[in-house]
């Protein structure tokens, strides 16, 4: 396969000025099928991760972002395909030797340990000597604030301590670079805010690469240098998330990290546009605001008051009628601008745009991805 990696990889070599940002991680043609014939789980998908970064993998349920974590961690065989570390194939290599360290959802702590024996535990499988996995131990934890709390067992601590532990173990291998699945779900909103805020700041500090995977569009925003959206085993998109949120490039993703609208053109090519929904303008059927402006008519679904904004929910005209229905489109108004000119349920306006605030939604193209 490495033969395979190198021949796709030079077929696919990055421009000359991204050899100062050199990739720590980089999936070939990278494939799983779990079943002879079976559907892929990840579809050949090519990517490249740079040094250093915040990596966030994220899409729905069943998009492929968890298994592919998982075959470069080595807990999933690759079916095709290459996984490299730094130029080195690590594809066919047990876990315990890729120079990567997986934190996961759960943390996975032993319970009957204390925090510094489940940090050091590792440490003691490779017959390091007592004294010394101690030592390194009590210094990641105090690394992570922990130091004080060495000697609780797991369930002693606060689910963001615990977190802390489980990062601390993760470190002690030394890896070059750290997976985590879903680290965040567990916790409540409040301590997750804090914890994925902490989570940027270890990484900052250690300059270690993290690939962090994740169902949440608003971690990943907080989070990533990169955001890595996947759909049916494939990348639909990636970039930073200034690029991913303000220029999806396909339906798929407009909808997924939300905040836009996607209109269908009558140009009798059925192209599709998104525009954002604090950029989408509502105003009432002839109003001098949209004179001259690409616009659809719509009918106000639901208006709801969100402190700093109200936000409308509009239809098509034609589904108006129904008793329970989803509001196709939304526009974000200060609450300023809806206290002059309140809309109510079921008025009918008009849903315009600026052609700077439209940018037409197409597939992404094959090939390496580099980010």
């Amino acid at each position: 396969m490495l033969a395979a990696a190198l021949a796709r990889r030079l077929r696919d070599a990055p421009p000359m000025d991204e050899a100062a940002n050199p990739s720590a991680i980089e999936l070939v043609a990278l494939t799983k099928r779990y079943g002879e014939g079976a559907r892929p789980a990840v579809d050949s998908i090519n990517l490249r991760i740079a040094a250093g970064s915040y990596c966030c993998l994220l899409g729905p349920s069943g998009c492929g972002k968890s298994t592919t974590l998982r075959m470069i961690a080595g807990h999933e065989t690759v079916s095709s395909g290459d996984v490299l570390l730094e130029n080195r194939n690590i594809t066919d290599l047990p876990a315990a030797e890729r120079g990567t360290a997986m934190m996961f959802q759960s943390f996975a702590l032993f319970p009957h340990l204390s925090a510094l024996d489940n940090v050091a535990f590792s440490l003691k499988m490779k017959g390091v000597a007592k004294a010394e996995r101690h030592a390194k131990a009590q210094d990641l934890l105090t690394r992570v604030a922990m130091g004080h709390l060495a000697q609780r067992k797991p369930a002693e601590l606060s689910g963001g301590q615990q977190q802390r532990v489980a990062l601390a173990r993760a470190l002690i291998t030394q890896p070059r670079a750290l997976l985590l699945d879903e680290p965040l779900s567990a916790l409540d909103p409040f301590l997750r805010i804090q914890m994925r805020a902490e989570l940027r700041r270890w990484q900052q500090e250690l300059g270690l690469t993290f690939i962090h995977v994740t169902h949440s569009q608003e971690e990943a925003m907080a989070l990533a240098d990169t955001m890595v959206v996947m759909n049916h085993g494939v990348i639909e998109q990636a970039g930073s998330p200034h690029e991913v949120f303000n220029r999806p490039v396909s339906e798929f993703v407009a909808r997924f990290i939300g905040g836009h609208n996607v209109i269908e053109l009558p140009d009798g090519k059925k192209s599709k546009i998104g525009v954002r929904t604090d950029r989408t303008l509502v105003a009432r059927p002839g109003a001098p605001a949209i004179d001259g402006l690409a616009s659809i008519p719509a009918v106000v679904s639901d208006v709801e008051y969100q402190g700093t904004y109200v936000l409308l929910g509009l239809q098509n005209p034609a589904a108006s009628h129904a008793v329970v229905s989803t509001a196709e489109y939304s526009v974000m108004l200060s609450e300023s601008q809806f206290a002059a000119a309140p809309f109510a349920v079921g008025e009918a306006v008009q849903l315009a745009w600026t052609p700077e605030s439209a940018h037409p939604l197409t597939k992404t193209t094959t090939g390496a991805t580099h980010v």
